[in-house]
């Protein structure tokens, strides 16, 4: 994770091409820039780049909102109710792609992402101050740490849920 340093923060092409090189070789496949430098900062802001297959174990944040806006690239955030049944999902693309390019919950749901592209890049923000404990996996789901439940878990879902090709 990289960290800004400077009261003004500016990415340009070339920074968003370092994260996506820095991606492949993390263990999680993503790298990600924080435009906040601490994480008792009241907002943060973060660009971020994930991998096709990267796994984000389903979550819900607690007295947070998040919003994200894609950069690059192609998803479908899948919010879930408490017992992990569908209840929605949201096709995203860039502006250019014609579908959702910004998505904002200000609710406590349960949701992941399925990327539809090799690379995605968004620019996402939240409240803070960051506090582990805000955040809830779902029981239902596999920990990122179980490689292959995650990858049956996904591919599962994939095939369960109405999304896009």
């Amino acid at each position: 994770m990289l960290v800004a340093d400077e009261a003004i923060v500016r990415l340009a092409r070339p920074d968003v091409e370092f994260l996506k090189a820095r991606a492949p070789v993390t263990a999680l496949g993503r790298a990600r820039f924080c435009a906040h430098q601490q994480g008792s900062d009241l907002i943060h802001e973060m660009v971020i780049v994930l991998l096709r297959g990267t796994y984000i174990r389903p979550h819900k944040h607690m007295a947070k909102t998040e919003s994200f806006h894609i950069i690059e690239g192609a998803v479908d955030v899948i919010l879930f109710d408490d017992d992990g049944k569908v209840t929605e999902v949201v096709q995203m693309g860039d502006y250019a792609s014609g579908r959702n390019f910004y998505y904002r919950l200000a609710q406590p749901a349960y949701h992941t992402l399925i990327l539809r592209s090799d690379v995605l890049v968004i620019h996402e923000t939240t409240n803070g101050p960051f506090r582990r404990e805000d955040t809830i996996f779902a029981s239902w789901s596999p920990p990122e740490t179980e490689a292959e439940d995650a990858r049956r878990f996904m591919k599962k879902l994939s095939e369960s849920a109405p999304m896009s090709i």
